[in-house]
């Protein structure tokens, strides 16, 4: 995950990290901004490095929902992994307290000072995509800046009530389509949608603020930290929800998760869903004996998002469930929506 520098802090903050990118080497991450890919990056060596964002979102009509609620969609382990997080006595009052407004603004300038902010006249394209994301989801479309950074991430950042916004690396864009990238914002904004990004800051900072705590510090933190990774993955299996609910193809938001495990530019069109899914497939077969089972474990158990191949398995399924054919039976196309 991102993580958020705070010049001349001698503690490090995290700010909430909403992420598609996953942590595959289990170093233990800030919980900062939610990373994603996006779109294709072109280079001109005359004119250097030049950024094309998508083209119109779709020829044919989007569609959107009239109400949506974040439980419409929220994924089991997520709810589940939630009420275990509120059940920590004192937690927003302890974060909030080591978040204070200094730390809070050297993560805002920090952030404006090095990007490009989107907006109609800015990135307009891009910008689009942003709004008609947020229209389907039906929240408040964040600010949307563009950072010049060779790692492929995408997150969100949300302080103290402060208005969010979400950070894209131009690198990032060099690697998925304009439909994934939307399925990307579509991502970020799950968390926002969700409160999550809320959670991450506190949970996150509270966790750092432990470890300075003499004798019992790091015991109090690694509990913390354990409980905490369990619902960050949970977590993003919602946000991967949320980008269907936006793109309504399974195949473009799987696709990214094929690309952010092994894709590049230059091998993207050979890159093939369908035997991702049936590599998702053979994971599950691997793992399904005792000793697989643990090694699953293990493997899952420092990292901040599940592993991509059971990501892909997981909205491939919920593609296909109920509850996703009728949340999408409540959806209404743009002109729907402007007859009303």
């Amino acid at each position: 995950m991102a993580i958020a520098s705070l010049p001349s802090f001698s503690l490090t903050v995290k700010s909430s990290e909403l992420c598609f990118r996953f942590n595959i080497a289990g170093n233990k991450p800030f919980v900062g901004p939610s990373y994603a890919k996006f779109g294709s990056l072109k280079k001109n060596r005359d004119a250097g490095v030049q950024i094309s964002i998508c083209k119109a979102a779709s020829s044919s009509s989007p569609l959107f929902f009239r109400d949506l609620d974040a439980d419409d969609f929220r994924h089991p382990l997520d709810k589940q992994n939630t009420l275990l997080l509120r059940a920590i006595p004192g937690l927003n009052e302890i974060g909030k307290a080591l978040l204070g407004s200094i730390a809070e603004q050297v993560m805002v300038l920090e952030n404006i000072g090095t990007s490009v902010l989107v907006s109609e006249n800015q990135l307009s394209e891009l910008h689009q995509l942003m709004v008609q994301s947020a229209e389907a989801l039906k929240i408040e479309a964040p600010d949307l800046y563009v950072r010049q950074s060779p790692v492929p991430n995408a997150y969100t950042l949300a302080i103290n009530g402060k208005k969010p916004f979400v950070v894209v690396h131009t690198s990032l864009i060099e690697l998925l389509s304009r439909k994934e990238l939307q399925a990307v914002l579509a991502h970020e904004l799950g968390h926002l949608k969700c409160d999550h990004g809320v959670w991450l800051t506190v949970a996150n900072i509270l966790t750092v603020g432990a470890y300075t705590i003499p004798g019992i510090g790091g015991m109090i933190a690694e509990r913390l930290e354990e409980q905490l990774f369990r619902w960050l993955r949970a977590a993003e299996l919602t946000c991967d929800r949320a980008a269907l609910l936006v793109v309504q193809d399974p195949k473009v938001v799987i696709s990214v998760l094929m690309k952010l495990a092994g894709g590049c530019p230059s091998l993207a069109d050979q890159l093939n869903v369908d035997a991702f899914l049936e590599q998702a497939r053979s994971y599950d077969k691997a793992s399904s004996s005792p000793v697989g089972w643990y090694i699953r474990n293990a493997q899952t158990r420092q990292l901040s998002h599940p592993l991509p191949v059971l990501r892909a398995r997981e909205i491939d399924e919920w593609s296909r469930s109920q509850d996703y054919k009728s949340l999408m039976k409540r959806a209404v196309t743009t002109n729907s929506l402007q007859q009303v």
